[in-house]
């Protein structure tokens, strides 16, 4: 990936909008993909106690805005 704002930092983010830690994946991060994923879906399962879907909401967009937003240190 090159940076901030790269074609595939953008395919990344359109890959979250989908799944939620789709496009940390695609970046090769696997374990914030996996934290995102759990925390997203996790959420929305239990959509009927509201509080947990509200986060859920606010982590699947966080998700989304740190995979359009990343750029490697290497």
């Amino acid at each position: 990936m090159a940076g901030q704002g790269s074609g595939g930092n953008v395919i990344a983010a359109i890959c979250n909008i989908f799944f939620p830690g789709l496009g940390q994946l695609v970046q090769g991060r696997i374990l914030a993909a996996l934290i995102f994923a759990i925390i997203t879906f996790g959420g929305y399962a239990l959509w009927f106690l509201v509080v947990p879907a509200i986060i859920a909401a606010v982590v699947h967009l966080w998700a989304i805005i740190d995979a359009a937003k990343y750029s490697s240190r290497d």
